[in-house]
């Protein structure tokens, strides 16, 4: 950002200060915003944090706190949608500018080869409610003054899925290559209840691994009042009319998170894409039968995952473990489940997984398949939200036994620390910038008031220095401009309807 801009957030902070002047005054003032209130290209990222303001469009809102952008959005599909690509034009500008480089890099294809892609595969599945949604988000940034088209905001919704289920699957060799996104170990999770916690509720904490480049976009708290169905709060991206993330809570009481399932391959790219069954399960599902049933239904396999489910008023919990042709569903009211990666499901482990790690302690399914059991025993009966928060910053090696050794096998993942030693296998190489980027916790007390803690960065606070990162690692200097820093942040509060 160049000095002017700097100057003028200062004189933005010190004009609101003396008066009380509304922020939309400000920027007119400053020539940011025309009078037919569209903001200008140059409007200044840094003005969210300088005036320290919630910045308001209609019935929306944000802020930002701790490395997180709260964005509350309400009403109809076109409305919320309008709120939230406005609200968060700053932030889909910077999707746009990061991840056409990413996708290029990543599969020698531009972005926009994977647009019309997606256009093709995810379209015939739009339901209009979400479309409507998308659509409105491209509008709204527009107004904002970022070029976004609604076909863009509906890549990038199912991003995640298109590249890392789709092009594998036609690209074959990718299968068994170090293909884009082929990892797909992207979290850590528990959820407990009954006589392991220490109130007899439910606590279900997560912590989001990623690729650091694609991750560090994974700061939105969405709070969404839609005009029908439950309302949602959760983690999220810019642009995202779901989660991806998938920590939430429902108007419904279901409280949710989920793993992915690592080593996945099968994929229908005729049937219905993820995001849009898991955000319909959010809104619409009444009990957690109902949001099994969502997502089985015309499921295309695509970002396959262990859901782990609670019933916050029952305290009842559930492991449900969704692959194309196969699924599993486990329940108690008194136990535990846990999210490493990999599925308990024999039929998905050995008919649709190729490359699942189960039992194998080198690799990070392996190694918290059997970490995250001894720190469930080790906290029986004990189990809150604190505790929580411990057992998503464990750094404990299990294969080394080794206590604070952060690698690529501890709950809270940091393949950028690991030189890969141990690993067998080309798709994972040393030193790789991927791992955790955040922790989540709450308890079902939190989730009635409709609050979980969060935190920016990772459970345990461990900092993340992008300068100093590629300096001393130059194979991925091609990250250099697209990579973020993430510094230490303290675990906060967020509450659905907050202000700040």
């Amino acid at each position: 950002m160049d000095g002017k801009k700097i100057d003028d957030a200062k004189i933005a902070t010190d004009y609101l200060k003396s008066g009380g002047v509304s922020r939309r005054d400000v920027l007119k003032g400053m020539g940011l915003i025309s009078s037919a209130g569209i903001i200008s290209t140059a409007f200044p990222n840094l003005l969210f944090a300088a005036t320290g303001e919630i910045t308001k469009y209609d019935k929306g809102y944000r802020f930002d706190k701790n490395g997180w952008v709260y964005i509350h959005i309400e009403g109809d599909a076109t409305e919320r949608g309008f709120q939230h690509g406005f609200l968060l034009a700053p932030e889909l500008k910077e999707v746009l500018r990061i991840m056409k480089h990413l996708t290029l890099i990543g599969t020698g294809k531009e972005w926009e080869f994977f647009v019309e892609e997606a256009n093709n595969i995810y379209g015939p599945h739009m339901e209009k409610e979400y479309l409507d949604e998308i659509k409105g988000i491209a509008r709204g940034a527009n107004e904002a003054g970022v070029d976004i088209t609604w076909q863009e905001v509906m890549l990038w919704n199912g991003y995640f899925e298109l590249l890392g289920y789709w092009w594998p699957s036609v690209v074959p060799k990718l299968k068994y290559d170090t293909g884009f996104h082929s990892t797909k170990e992207h979290c850590s999770a528990f959820i407990a209840t009954g006589s392991v916690t220490g109130s007899g509720g439910v606590v279900m904490a997560h912590t989001s691994w990623d690729e650091f480049s694609s991750g560090q976009f994974l700061n939105v708290i969405l709070d969404i009042k839609p005009k029908n169905g439950n309302p949602i709060f959760m983690q999220s991206m810019p642009g995202y009319i779901h989660s991806m993330a998938d920590f939430f809570i429902t108007g419904a009481g279901i409280m949710g998170t989920e793993t992915t399932l690592a080593g996945f391959n099968e994929y229908n790219a005729k049937k219905a894409p993820e995001f849009i069954r898991v955000r319909k399960a959010m809104q619409y599902a009444k009990d957690m039968d109902e949001f099994v049933d969502i997502m089985k239904e015309d499921s295309s396999g695509g970002y396959a995952n262990s859901w782990l489910l609670a019933d916050r008023q029952t305290g009842e919990i559930m492991r449900f473990e969704l692959g194309l042709e196969f699924s599993d569903v486990q329940r108690t009211k008194d136990g535990y489940f846990i999210g490493f990666n990999a599925p308990y499901s024999p039929q998905i482990r050995n008919l649709e997984s190729l490359d699942t790690h189960f039992t194998d302690i080198r690799v990070p399914e392996g190694a918290r398949m059997v970490r995250l059991p001894q720190l469930m025993e080790k906290y029986h009966g004990k189990i809150d939200v604190e505790i929580g928060k411990k057992i998503m910053a464990d750094h404990y090696d299990v294969y080394l036994k080794k206590d604070n050794n952060p690698c690529s096998r501890t709950v809270e993942g940091h393949y950028e620390l690991d030189d890969m030693a141990y690993m067998f296998q080309p798709r994972r190489p040393p030193f790789m910038p991927m791992g955790a980027v955040d922790g989540k916790v709450m308890d079902s007390d939190m989730a009635k008031e409709t609050t979980f803690w969060a935190r920016w960065g990772n459970s345990s606070g461990m900092p993340f220095d992008a300068k100093e990162f590629l300096e001393e690692h130059i194979q991925w200097r091609y990250l250099d401009g697209y990579l973020k820093d993430r510094p230490t942040q303290p675990w906060t509060l967020f509450t659905s309807g907050m202000k700040k």
